[in-house]
């Protein structure tokens, strides 16, 4: 097999799927004009990879996973990045190298989540060992979970739970993120890559899919309840005075309509600070 024949596979394989990697390969056979067979079967093996069938054949491709599954003996990609191996009838026949690119966003949202307060940030992937690691690092994520199922995620958030001082929130676009979503004290979605189900399950969408606004969205929540808050105590604080002087005389009826609408006129115009 050279190189055509393992992307030609890899293509037949991806092209029903929607997942970033099988987006990035087909991309990839598209610029190559490598066009994929079209298959007779189609099987998506959760949190390991694609089974297909075309033309009497069967071609897996997925992680290592995928490939002990089917007991297909493989030469290990040690590269940093997504490895997806390459199966044809049971026969290992290669491997696709995908590597994910940090974007310059990331790096600013994880500093500003830090900024606004928030203590741990922990990221739970499908991904290797060794790509998780790398990740942190660059970015200076406290902590990781890696080669995890989506049954797995939703365990380690679980465990996350368990031992929380303060919210949890989970960030997700995926299929296998929305029980995670629905899980989480509050669950943000991207709205551009998401999937359905993860939008579905989400509390909140980020619709440009910049990680940075969550900080922003956690920012404006702040200052929401300070300002709520500030609303709730002094209007009634106001309507409690003028209440007692209107009981012992002292307050008139001008009094009392500056309790009523005076201060509900002065709630609103403090609440249009939300705006900036």
């Amino acid at each position: 097999y050279d190189e055509n024949d393992i992307l030609l596979k890899a293509a037949t394989a991806e092209s029903m799927s929607n997942h970033p990697i099988a987006v990035s390969i087909m991309e990839y056979c598209k610029n190559k004009n490598i066009e994929p067979l079209k298959c007779d079967k189609y099987e998506e093996i959760s949190g390991m990879g694609i089974k297909a069938e075309c033309e009497g054949k069967i071609i897996l491709a997925g992680n290592e996973k995928l490939m002990n599954k089917y007991n297909i003996p493989y030469k290990q990609n040690k590269n940093i990045g997504s490895v997806v191996y390459i199966a044809c009838d049971g026969i290992f026949i290669g491997s696709i190298n995908v590597s994910d690119i940090i974007k310059e966003d990331s790096f600013k949202a994880i500093n500003k989540l830090k900024n606004v307060g928030v203590k741990n940030i922990v990221m739970l992937t499908g991904d290797t060992e060794e790509n998780a690691k790398f990740v942190c690092n660059t970015l200076g994520i406290d902590k990781y979970y890696a080669e995890l199922l989506p049954q797995d995620k939703v365990s380690k958030l679980e465990e996350i739970l368990e031992n929380k001082t303060a919210k949890t929130l989970f960030v997700g676009d995926g299929v296998n993120d929305a029980p995670v979503l629905a899980r989480a004290d509050i669950g943000v979605a991207m709205g551009g890559i998401g999937s359905d189900a993860a939008i579905e399950a989400a509390d909140v969408v980020i619709m440009n899919d910049c990680v940075s606004k969550i900080a922003d969205g956690i920012t404006i929540s702040k200052n929401t309840i300070k300002i709520v808050n500030m609303n709730i105590v002094f209007a009634i604080g106001i309507k409690f005075i003028v209440l007692i002087l209107g009981a012992i005389g002292v307050a008139g009826m001008w009094a009392a309509v500056f309790a009523d609408v005076g201060v509900s006129v002065l709630a609103i115009v403090n609440a249009l600070r939300v705006l900036r």
